[in-house]
């Protein structure tokens, strides 16, 4: 007797919680941070402003610095500012000055991104 009285509990259907969808954060999967060479279409966002960031080589022997590197730098900078991601990352090369061995210049725009309800609706031309 006990074993149908279980069986029907847990088979019995229990009420159903609508959960909302967490929203999956942004992340480069090549670098692992969240910083993009290309600009995100998909979501709105504000501009917080222009991040840059300007990493060394150790040694004039070292390697040239890696975009994976580079582009940490630009999130530590962008963090700070409170952003979600850095869009429109670029770098050059490394090049020897005066004070390094080797530096390579990176930029980038913070943004934050913006919930949907903070948008604000399309205005409808007039004259129609």
């Amino acid at each position: 007797m006990r074993s149908i009285f279980f069986a029907v509990l847990v088979a019995a259907p229990g009420p159903v919680m609508a959960q909302a969808a967490p929203s999956a954060p942004l992340v480069n999967e090549d670098v692992g941070v969240p910083v993009f060479p290309y600009d995100i279409t998909d979501r709105p966002y504000k501009v917080l402003g222009e991040v840059k960031a300007g990493v060394r080589k150790a040694t004039v022997f070292s390697k040239s610095p890696s975009q994976e590197k580079i582009y940490k730098e630009l999130w530590e900078r962008a963090r700070k500012l409170g952003a979600d991601a850095v869009v429109k990352a670029q770098y050059g090369d490394a090049h020897v000055t005066a004070f390094s061995w080797g530096k390579a210049n990176a930029t980038g725009v913070a943004v934050k991104f913006l919930s949907a309800d903070a948008v604000p609706a399309p205005v409808a031309a007039a004259g129609n």
